[in-house]
């Protein structure tokens, strides 16, 4: 079935059977996901929030950190999944419970003092997080029991098409919203749609197919934590993810307030830049996908890390052409690079790990790379802080070229010794 076949079928999902419309369901329930996490959670708009608020980029840095930090709950929700059966159930709640949080923090400016407003929706950003990463623990191990193994990768590269797809517009019309209207009723416009979707979502959410879990052979406990990390190709592999994206998000979550905020490039050509790394993604994750049919995930994973080092040192171009044909490239560069790995690294945690233990698999790598996905854009913001008084070329490219270059000394010297091993595990 060719990819627009796919597309058109989305829509339609009577008479079809329960893994069908199941997998339809997952296409469905993602796009008002993706229009509420651009409208509200794309490094612009975000961005351009907290500064709303009053906030700088000690906190833009820290709020972009939050997603990362909050998956480490998800090791006592892998540990809480063994209980209960019903994981569509538990995927809805959490899920709903994430978004109407998420969208209650547009009553901020509202309700609470001005003093207070960055902290406020410091707190309740982190909440609805800490929800949303408990959902997630529950939706990769349904999906994975949902899709079969031997089309994931086509699946998935699918699935992440349309969703980069509605992202994209998304992103180009809140930018064009925030560029069109004064500040605060921009934000009202924004929030207010954000509301439909947090419906529609949790209708989608319901719909769910609910497979039999199966349990853990654990015997106890300390048994079910210890299954990964006794598994050393997959912590090896884990470990030099989390360093990999240590490093990244120093740079790499801070792009927009550089381009914002030191470089002084307009909302709408941030909104703009962003939405191209986002329709490059939007294609690289149908290919990609296409490619993880022929090659191991491992293997294809490992192609994607030096692309994103390369996306980072591509900076340095701003010195000689001009800043907004480099942006350009550099988040072309970005989006052909992180969509591979998004769709990849998805593929690694739900395909090279044994069925029954999965959701501690899972839940181990979140919480390794969410720890380390938080220090960085935490160090990054902290780091940008400091050279606020520094020469203009440090602030603008500098620290995006030098993080380029470890990325790029990582992904070409320990990343092929590493992620080499253990792309033999049977999926499953």
């Amino acid at each position: 079935m060719s990819f627009f076949r796919h597309v058109v079928s989305v829509f339609y999902r009577k008479h079809l059977s329960d893994q069908r419309r199941g997998l339809y369901t997952s296409i469905m329930e993602g796009i008002p996901a993706v229009i509420l996490a651009n409208f509200l959670g794309s490094a612009p708009i975000l961005t351009a929030y907290i500064v709303y608020l009053g906030g700088g980029s000690a906190e833009v840095g820290l709020a972009l950190a939050i997603p990362a930090l909050a998956n480490v709950v998800q090791l006592i929700a892998a540990y809480y999944i063994q209980r209960f059966n019903n994981r569509r159930l538990l995927l809805t709640i959490f899920g709903v419970m994430h978004r109407i949080v998420w969208v209650a923090t547009g009553l901020i400016p509202f309700l609470v003092p001005e003093g207070s407003r960055v902290a406020v929706f410091i707190g309740m950003f982190l909440f609805s997080f800490i929800m949303g990463a408990t959902s997630s623990i529950f939706f990769a191990s349904l999906v994975a029991d949902m899709v079969p193994a031997q089309v994931r990768g086509r699946y998935f590269g699918i699935r992440n098409t349309i969703h980069w797809a509605v992202a994209s517009f998304s992103l180009l019309v809140g930018g064009q919203i925030l560029q069109q209207f004064d500040q605060q009723t921009a934000f009202i416009i924004l929030y207010a749609v954000s509301v439909l979707c947090v419906v529609w979502n949790g209708i989608e959410l319901s719909r769910y197919p609910n497979p039999p879990f199966e349990r853990s052979a654990a015997s106890s406990s300390a048994g079910l934590f210890l299954k990964p990390l006794k598994d050393l190709s997959y912590m090896k592999a884990t470990l030099f993810i989390a360093l990999f994206i240590l490093v990244q998000n120093i740079a790499v979550p801070l792009f927009s307030y550089v381009m914002l905020e030191i470089l002084q490039v307009s909302i709408w050509w941030v909104t703009f830049i962003t939405t191209v790394q986002m329709v490059v993604m939007m294609f690289s994750y149908y290919y990609w996908g296409i490619m993880n049919a022929r090659f191991a995930t491992r293997t294809l994973l490992l192609w994607t890390l030096p692309i994103i080092g390369a996306s980072c040192v591509l900076w340095v171009g701003i010195e000689i052409l001009p800043a907004i044909l480099v942006l350009l490239i550099i988040h072309a560069a970005l989006g052909f690079g992180l969509g591979g790995y998004n769709l990849l690294v998805f593929n690694f945690m739900i395909g090279d790990t044994p069925k029954a233990d999965r959701p501690m698999y899972v839940a181990v790598f979140s919480a390794l790379t969410g720890v380390t996905g938080f220090i960085g854009p935490l160090l990054g913001g902290r780091i940008y802080k400091q050279i606020e008084n520094s020469p203009f070329w440090l602030q603008s490219y500098g620290i995006s070229f030098l993080t380029g270059i470890v990325l790029l000394v990582l992904a070409l010297t320990i990343g092929p010794v590493v992620m080499r091993e253990g792309s033999h595990r049977r999926r499953s």
